[in-house]
C-alpha cells in the first residue's frame, strides 16, 4: 500500500514539474515575441552622410546638396526643390532628416544663375538631377519622388505630370494657376490630364501668397479628371510655414506636415 502511494506521489510530482517547465517556456516565447514586435515597430532612422555636389545642366554647372543613408542596398530617391527664397539652412536640415528615413535626397540650387529662370531651364535641371541619381549605386531609379516648396511646389505640380520617371510627388504651398507668362508659359492646372501618379498637396489656410481657395478649386479639377491626390490643410498656417527665419520650424503643424510627407512617400515609393 505504501509502495503504491509512493509511486502515485512520484507520478504527480513529475507531472507538475513538466507543467511548470512548459509554462516557463511559453512565457519565454511570449517575451521573445513581444521584443520582436517592439523592435519591428520602432522608428528606424539611418546614419546620414551629406555632401555638396555639382550637376551639369546645359552649359551650366549647378551646386546641389545631396544626403543619403549610410547603407549598402539601393534606396528610393527624392528630388527636392527649395522655395523662391533659395537654399536656406532649414532645407539642409530637412534634407538630412528626410534622408534618415531611408531616402537619397538631392536638392539642386535652381536659382544659381537666375532668380526666376524659364520653366524649361528648371525642367532640364530636374531631368539632369535624375541623371545624376542614376550614376549612384545606392539609388533605385525605379523609385523616384519629387517635392518642392513655394515656387518649388508649383514646379512639383507642373512637372510631376511631365517627367514620367517620378512615381509620386508632394507639393508644398504651390501655385496651381501661376503661369501664362514668357518665363512661365504653362500653368499646372493645364497639365492635369497628363498626371498619372499620386500627388500630396500641403497648404495653410492663411497663405497670403497662394490663397487656399485656389487649392480647393485645383483639387476639384483634379477630382473631376479622375486623378489621385491627397490634400492636407493646416488652419491659420501662413505661406512657407515649414521654415521660420530660414530654420526648420519645430511647430506642431510643421512636424505633422513632415510626417505627412514621409508617410506618403513611404506608401508610394517603398
Amino acid at each position: 500500500m505504501r509502495y503504491s502511494l509512493l509511486c502515485l506521489l512520484m507520478i504527480v510530482f513529475v507531472g507538475l514539474s513538466g507543467c511548470f517547465s512548459d509554462t516557463n517556456e511559453i512565457a519565454d516565447d511570449k517575451i521573445g515575441s513581444n521584443e520582436s514586435i517592439t523592435s519591428s515597430t520602432e522608428s528606424k532612422e539611418f546614419q546620414v552622410k551629406g555632401a555638396e555636389v555639382e550637376i551639369v545642366s546645359g552649359d551650366l554647372t549647378y551646386p546641389a546638396y545631396v544626403a543619403a543613408p549610410e547603407t549598402e542596398y539601393k534606396k528610393p530617391a527624392i528630388v527636392l526643390l527649395h522655395s523662391f527664397r533659395g537654399m536656406e539652412p532649414g532645407y539642409i536640415e530637412l534634407i538630412d532628416k528626410l534622408a534618415s528615413e531611408g531616402y537619397v535626397v538631392v536638392a539642386p540650387e535652381w536659382q544659381t544663375f537666375e532668380t526666376s529662370p524659364h520653366d524649361a531651364v528648371v525642367e532640364r535641371l530636374i531631368r539632369d538631377s535624375i541623371d545624376y541619381l542614376g550614376t549612384r549605386s545606392d539609388v533605385d531609379t525605379e523609385l523616384l519622388g519629387l517635392t518642392g516648396f513655394c515656387a518649388g511646389g508649383r514646379y512639383t505640380m507642373l512637372l510631376l505630370p511631365e517627367i514620367k520617371e517620378f512615381k509620386s510627388g508632394v507639393a508644398w504651398y504651390g501655385f496651381p494657376y501661376s503661369g501664362d507668362s514668357e518665363a512661365q508659359p504653362d500653368r499646372p492646372v493645364d497639365v492635369i490630364e497628363e498626371l498619372e501618379v499620386p500627388m500630396l498637396m500641403i497648404h495653410g489656410t492663411n497663405d497670403q501668397a497662394s490663397n487656399i481657395s485656389d487649392i480647393y478649386r485645383y483639387s476639384t479639377e483634379l477630382d473631376a479628371a479622375g486623378k489621385y491626390f491627397e490634400l492636407k490643410v493646416y488652419q491659420e498656417q501662413p505661406h512657407g510655414f515649414m521654415l521660420e527665419d530660414g530654420q526648420l520650424s519645430q511647430s506642431f503643424e510643421a512636424e505633422d506636415a513632415y510626417w505627412q510627407m514621409v508617410t506618403f512617400f513611404d506608401r508610394t515609393l517603398k
